[in-house]
């Protein structure tokens, strides 16, 4: 009776840190059909979203429960990986949307 408590224990447990991985937003590449249809005020705002997404990439990468459930599992590298390949898409957005705004919106 007790290694059967033993694994459901075991089943809990690897069920909770397997969910513990945090959810990060993604942010996609300006394709070319969005770059030809992005007005100088559109991407102003488009810049000021990926602001706002790096914002919430680093208050999602703050220390909570996940963390610890994360780290338990994982020793942290699940959250770690997502976090770093979050900041990378959205640091790679901006990038494109500013070079973009320097071609459009001269003057």
């Amino acid at each position: 009776m007790k290694s059967k408590y033993k694994f459901l224990t075991a089943i809990a447990f690897m069920a909770l840190t397997g969910c513990a991985t945090k959810q990060y937003p993604q942010a996609p590449m300006v394709t070319g059909e969005e770059a030809s249809a992005l007005d100088c005020k559109a991407i102003t705002q488009e810049i000021a979203k990926m602001h706002s997404v790096q914002t919430e990439i680093n208050n999602t990468g703050q220390f909570d429960g996940r963390t610890v459930l994360g780290f338990l599992g994982d020793f942290g590298i699940g959250n770690g990986m997502a976090k770093s390949e979050a900041q990378k898409k959205s640091t790679a957005r901006l990038t494109q949307l500013e070079s973009l705004k320097a071609v459009k919106c001269q003057g």
